[in-house]
């Protein structure tokens, strides 16, 4: 039989994870705080300058924003007050969710996102920006 004392000067070979479970909880809170803040932007599918030209369809919808902020869904002009409504009810009878957007290049930058927002919020899940391809040099 083993007594008690016979223990008593030994090393205690446990491994304690008292830090370990105190890095896991400041990572959890970090992850909790941040994960919202990913979700508020806007994403974006960026055409590569290298891409194939899309095959245009009557199916895609454009959206044109002009160089004096006018929209154009389509060839027909919308207010951005009703940009999203009416998207909203466009996007519901397609099967696809997909947008292009082309945008003057003199636009202010938080005009585009701001309706690229209105965008979002329609339900648009993937946008495509529409560029011109760069001119090679010969």
């Amino acid at each position: 039989m083993i007594e008690d004392n016979e223990f008593e000067g030994s090393l205690l070979s446990d491994i304690n994870v008292t830090p370990l479970v105190d890095v896991m909880l400041v990572l959890l809170i970090i992850f909790m705080i941040t994960a919202p803040l990913l979700k508020e932007g806007v994403n974006v599918d960026l055409p590569r300058v290298s891409a194939k030209p899309l095959p245009v369809s009557e199916n895609r919808l454009f959206l044109t924003i002009t160089k004096d902020k006018k929209i154009y869904l389509n060839g027909k002009r919308l207010e951005i007050k009703t940009l999203r409504e009416k998207l909203y009810r466009l996007l519901k009878q397609r099967e696809t969710t997909e947008l292009f957007l082309r945008a003057d290049k003199d636009l202010p930058y938080g005009f585009v996102v701001k309706v690229m927002s209105e965008l979002r919020k329609a339900g648009v899940e993937r946008l495509g920006m529409i560029t011109r391809p760069l001119e090679t040099k010969r």
